[in-house]
């Protein structure tokens, strides 16, 4: 019995026809074949390549992204304390899949550097994330921020260096951590209720 076609089964073919090949030269074609179906069976799920790259794009970010909120929603920790904690944690998860496997990693952003509205979503799922950590700060009464929203996407931007990938190399630094923190030390001291 041949397994079922799903867009799950195309997508974890797409990922390792991209690691192959490369975005600039794997094709739909490519992915097909490697399923042993024709390319429009593979256009029955993916209307088009960019709509597969995209899928495939935002399955990758959603690795990131939904531990993140398992971070960001977690009430066991204060919210300063799980502010500290989701911004180390993302910068480690982002530092291990660079340094793991950086073919991934480079084919990775070269794909999103393409699909730039699966980017800016997952960039605002995570100063999303941040903002919810920021409003139950504020309604515990240990942090002080009139939008918690705003200050969320704030502190996405302020710790950019330690999870945007074009910082990658920084990563490894003997000092990343420590200047991560001194960093965290600052946003939470304006973040401190007066």
């Amino acid at each position: 019995m041949t397994e079922q076609l799903t867009a799950e089964r195309i997508l974890d073919t797409a990922e390792d026809v991209l690691r192959r090949y490369g975005p600039a030269k794997a094709t739909v074609v490519d992915v097909a074949r490697a399923l042993g179906v024709s390319h429009g069976s593979v256009y029955r799920h993916f209307g088009t390549k960019a709509a597969l790259r995209e899928a495939v794009a935002e399955r990758w970010l959603r690795r990131t992204s939904v531990p993140m909120a398992a971070v960001a929603d977690d009430p066991a920790l204060p919210a300063p304390e799980r502010l500290r904690h989701w911004i180390r944690t993302l910068n480690a998860t982002k530092r291990h899949y660079a340094t793991q496997d950086p073919e991934l990693q480079r084919t990775f952003r070269e794909l999103i550097s393409t699909t730039t509205g699966v980017v800016a979503a997952h960039e605002a799922e995570l100063a999303g994330q941040l903002g919810r950590i920021v409003a139950a700060g504020v309604a515990a009464g240990d942090l002080a921020a009139a939008d918690p929203a705003a200050t969320g996407r704030a502190v996405f931007q302020a710790t950019a260096r330690f999870h945007h990938p074009a910082h990658a190399a920084d990563w490894t630094s003997p000092a990343n951590d420590t200047d991560l923190d001194a960093v965290v030390d600052l946003l939470l001291a304006g973040l401190s209720p007066r």
